[in-house]
């Protein structure tokens, strides 16, 4: 029997309202702010939650000197169009160029990477 239940992924950022808005876009959900955290209520019933950090410094990838720290997978029906789409909300590419792939990997406005898997 599990000893715990997993509440919420949380992600530190400079401008919790600004990622969660990135994220909503990218997810949909109900962003639901409060002063230095704001979580983002997914369609599924899950939380993806932000927390204002002072002075945050983004993980890098790919890098072993300050980490990745963690990164999203998120399963998509169509890469390019998915692509576009992300791109559009402000994220930016960090490893895309190999299109054989089955995952391109891109940064949120924060620095936080991401993978969008094909799914």
């Amino acid at each position: 029997m599990p000893i715990a239940t997993l509440g919420a992924v949380v992600l530190d950022c400079p401008d919790p309202v600004a990622l969660a808005g990135f994220y909503a876009g990218l997810l949909g959900g109900t962003i639901v702010a409060e002063e230095d955290w704001v979580d983002l209520r997914l369609p599924d019933g899950r939380t993806l939650a932000f927390q204002a950090v002072a002075g945050h410094v983004p993980p890098l990838w790919p890098g072993t000197e300050g980490a990745q720290q963690l990164h999203l997978d998120l399963d998509v029906a169509d890469l390019d169009a998915a692509e576009r789409a992300v791109l559009d909300l402000g994220a930016r590419t960090l490893d895309a160029a190999d299109r054989t792939r089955t995952f391109r990997v891109y940064a949120d406005p924060a620095g936080h990477p991401f993978c969008l898997c094909a799914g």
